[in-house]
């Protein structure tokens, strides 16, 4: 039997694990300044949800989601993406009804999408998110992407651009769809399949295809910056105005519309060109839509999804460093049980001073343990045999520079906690 992980999904092992913990701990430190706090949703939700929330004209519906019959007979979907579970949650919890704005992030949160795994991004791969309900002032949108913007920095990614559009609202769409329709059907026998539904269902979907035929089309497609009502226009200016502010440059794009259907006005892409072709690194936008959408009040909305592999990819290529994790302060080598007996009492006395500290386990020879010691990468061996229990002390090394020191065993903890404070 050769059992192996699914294709397309990664396990996080001992040796990468810590690179996740520096990421989470900077996330952690950088959400409680702007005033976030941590949400955490089902992996699994009813498919309807997404159905409802997402959109079923995005690929993320028709092609990429996980979907099964559990043993009532409900269609349950794995979570492709985090958004629609905490307006779910937001609503069901009762959040809804307090006072606004609730400011929420998610982090290495799994995400299931069946698709072709690629650099970064797996069938099951992890994101950090924030989401902010009851804000209806671009300046919001800009926090959220100075949040973004200053995560990124501070874990050593340079060499970043931020693209922003506005998809406008209920009032200005209708308008530009009508635009698209006409300048998409006038060019019908050039668009694949998928674009054919999307021309009647949603036109919009149209700018994001990446057929190349598509593509091309797409670059003479009409702006939607051209149709915006007052409000949308107003609103995106602010946007501008208070990243102005933030000192943070960016691009206006006309073409981006995200790949799901709940966003209006403001969408946007921070985009890394550390991994070769550019790659985006972190997109979101606003929902002001969604809340009421998804059986709740009439309430905006606006957040962003980071993928934390494809952020480990990035600021690997970028050079960033992230501190190797502290090593093990003492190792306890021990020869005869009696010995191994008064290293465990020893062990358990150093852990709770706050010293990091362990022995073995495996009935190694006392050669073989202070190999084992070297390969763990412990600062100190404790050596304990008969002889040494008979004096009432041990052998403590320093396994960088080889000196050695006889300590009481009664003061050990003491000991450690002075040469390594």
């Amino acid at each position: 039997m050769n059992i192996k992980a699914p294709r397309g999904t990664k396990d996080i092992t001992i040796q990468e694990s810590y690179k996740w913990q520096y990421i989470e701990k900077n996330v952690r430190d950088l959400t409680a300044l702007y005033g976030y706090r941590e949400i955490r949703t089902p992996i699994f939700e009813h498919t309807e949800l997404f159905d409802r929330g997402v959109g079923d004209t995005t690929d993320v519906v028709q092609k990429e989601m996980y979907t099964f019959l559990d043993k009532g007979g409900r269609s349950i979907t794995l979570r492709p993406e985090g958004t629609a579970g905490v307006v779910r949650s937001f609503i069901e919890s009762g959040l809804v009804g307090g006072p606004q704005p609730t400011k929420m992030f998610y982090l290495s949160a799994p995400v299931f999408r069946y698709e072709n795994p690629q650099a970064g991004r797996l069938r099951e791969h992890h994101q950090f998110g924030v989401e902010v309900f009851g804000a209806q002032d671009a300046s919001v949108d800009a926090e959220i992407i100075s949040l973004a913007w200053s995560l990124l920095h501070k874990l050593g990614v340079e060499n970043l651009s931020l693209n922003i559009n506005s998809i406008g609202c209920k009032h200005c769409r209708p308008e530009y769809n009508k635009a698209l329709r006409a300048y998409y059907t006038a060019h019908k026998a050039e668009l694949c399949g998928t674009c054919l539904d999307r021309l009647e269902r949603n036109p919009l979907r149209l700018l994001d295809c990446k057929n190349p035929a598509c593509a091309a089309l797409a670059a003479d497609a009409p702006k939607i910056t051209d149709y915006l009502c007052p409000e949308c226009e107003a609103h995106f200016g602010a946007l501008q105005s208070y990243l102005g502010k933030l000192n943070i440059p960016f691009a206006v794009n006309p073409k981006i519309v995200r790949g799901l259907d709940y966003y209006t006005k403001t969408v946007f892409e921070i985009i890394s060109s550390e991994i070769g072709a550019q790659g985006t690194v972190c997109g979101g936008g606003r929902y002001d839509g969604l809340v009421s959408q998804l059986g709740g009040p009439e309430m905006p909305g606006v957040g962003f999804g980071m993928g934390i592999e494809r952020l480990l990819l990035v600021m690997e290529s970028a050079g960033a460093i992230i501190p190797a994790p502290a090593p093990l302060q003492v190792f306890l080598c021990t020869m005869g049980a009696a010995a191994r007996v008064k290293a465990f009492e020893l062990l358990a006395q150093l852990r709770q001073a706050g010293i990091s500290a362990d022995m073995d386990h495996a009935a190694r020879s006392m050669k073989a343990q202070f190999k084992y010691a070297d390969k763990l990468g412990a600062k100190y061996t404790l050596s304990i045999g008969d002889n040494e229990l008979e004096r009432g002390t041990a052998n403590l090394k320093n396994m960088e520079d080889g000196s050695q020191v006889e300590v009481s065993l009664d003061r050990v903890s003491n000991w450690m906690r002075h040469e390594t404070a």
